[in-house]
């Protein structure tokens, strides 16, 4: 088992993993930016290093700077969690390279998965349902694009092969805006993301975000631990998930979950990962796999009570998966609600200093997040301040946990997006479930031109 983990991350994911660490009696190292000198986690690690300027590309992202930090407090391991540098397939070979256990997939898998067209390529290889599009990138020919769209449909959505975080997708209604659609989105993912190659997907009207969390070791074993629904979402970026999926059944449930392990084990995956889908009618359709921890995987281990960070240092250290998929049972319900500094209804975000700062508590309330009273939330990075999770027998009961939960939640000093929480709660479409990913943006819509 690993010793000693350096967290590269910051927040209140650092400060997740740190807490995994301890109850497995790994010590950790904090690394911060000047910034972050004060954060919780920097607080709570047995060591700490400072890696450079408030800037990201000067801190959390100075692949040198992290690597250094971790020879000179003689780490044996490296988490990344999300954000950052956890994707980034370089990182994890300049890691192991240097002598280091990488928390997380093989480089060539996160390479494979985190190009969009060679990913689906690989899913339908694997026998994972994919949206009907183009085989792989677009070609340079106008005139087989248009065959292309016309084969598959329109609506359809342009999307950038290196994107990800809802950028780099353009959707396209009719045949003559579709050649234009094409030239600017490989524009804008050659600056992005330094790869200009773009595919295209029909476009589904009303899908929702449907994902399936897998958990696979170096031995060839993996298991899935059921589904969440993140379709409560603004501008791509998910605002409340929970899990179990309303109205998935248990038949489609195991269905996709298979197939993911399939492709888990196809593909030589290891540690935690992620299939996201859109699902209409019934279907799945693969849209990207997160070869990561994800922010809403606590709405996982409300129901399944599997610790997932945990799972992640085992695996890496070589150890094999402490469960088969029978042992895998879902219980009750859960939600998360991502708290944000920022106004609650026009996404400015909001800095500052927390003058009161009280959480949430009680049966089946779990809330992460690195803020205390008299902390200064620097504007460099995420507006992500804590996440507010609940657990209860029925999705019903989760939804009245989660209504106290956000009563009793005060941040003050700065703005929060607590109030739109507290709206979406009472709002009818949500409490019924099943809402599509383009529901949150009605709404917020809608409540505009009542004012």
């Amino acid at each position: 088992m690993l010793k000693k983990v350096l967290i590269a991350n910051r927040g209140e994911i650092a400060l997740r993993i740190l807490r995994a660490c301890r109850e497995m009696g790994i010590a950790t190292v904090a690394v911060h930016s000047e910034a972050d000198r004060d954060s919780l986690h920097v607080k709570l690690a047995d060591e700490s290093v400072c890696i450079g300027p408030s800037p990201s590309p000067q801190s959390y992202l100075n692949v040198p700077a992290i690597i250094a930090a971790a020879e000179v407090t003689g780490a044996d391991g490296i988490h990344p969690g999300y954000g950052f540098l956890a994707e980034n397939a370089d990182f994890a070979e300049q890691v192991e390279e240097s002598g280091f256990v990488f928390i997380g997939p093989r480089a060539d898998t996160i390479r494979l998965m985190g190009d969009k067209v060679s990913a689906k390529h690989a899913m339908i290889a694997a026998g994972v349902p994919c949206v009907p599009g183009s085989e792989g990138a677009l070609p340079d020919n106008d005139a087989e694009v248009l065959a292309i769209a016309d084969q598959v449909g329109f609506p359809v959505i342009i999307k950038a092969s290196g994107g990800g975080g809802g950028r780099g997708m353009r959707v396209v209604e009719k045949k003559e805006d579709l050649l234009r659609a094409v030239e600017m989105t490989k524009t804008e993912a050659g600056a992005a993301f330094g790869n200009p190659m773009v595919y295209m997907e029909r476009y589904l009207q009303k899908p929702r975000h449907v994902e399936i969390q897998v958990l696979a070791d170096e031995h060839g074993n993996a298991v899935y631990l059921g589904e969440r629904d993140c379709s409560m979402q603004r501008r791509h970026q998910k605002v409340i998930e929970e899990a179990p999926a309303p109205g998935i059944t248990e038949a489609e449930r195991c269905q996709i979950g298979e197939a993911c392990v399939a492709a888990c084990q196809r593909i030589g995956y290891r540690g935690a990962g992620t299939f996201e889908f859109l699902y209409e009618d019934g279907e799945f359709f693969f849209i990207e796999m997160n070869t990561r921890v994800q922010v809403e995987h606590p709405v996982t281990e409300l129901i399944s009570g599997v610790d997932i960070v945990q799972e992640q240092l085992r695996v890496a250290a070589g150890e094999p998966l402490q469960y088969r998929q029978e042992d895998i049972v879902l219980e009750g319900h859960a939600f998360e609600c991502r708290i944000n500094a920022e106004d609650p209804y026009n996404f400015i975000p909001s800095p500052g200093q927390i003058t009161t700062c009280h959480l949430p508590g009680g049966l089946g309330v779990r809330v992460d997040s690195h803020i205390y009273q008299g902390y200064r939330i620097p504007p460099n990075y995420d507006s992500l301040i804590g996440k507010v999770c609940v657990h209860g027998k029925t999705r019903e009961q989760a939804m009245a946990k989660m209504r106290v939960a956000l009563a009793e939640l005060a941040v003050q000093g700065i703005k929060t997006n607590t109030p739109l929480h507290r709206d979406l709660f009472a709002d009818p479409g949500f409490i019924e479930g099943g809402v599509s990913i383009h529901y949150l943006e009605h709404w917020l819509e809608a409540r505009k031109a009542q004012l």
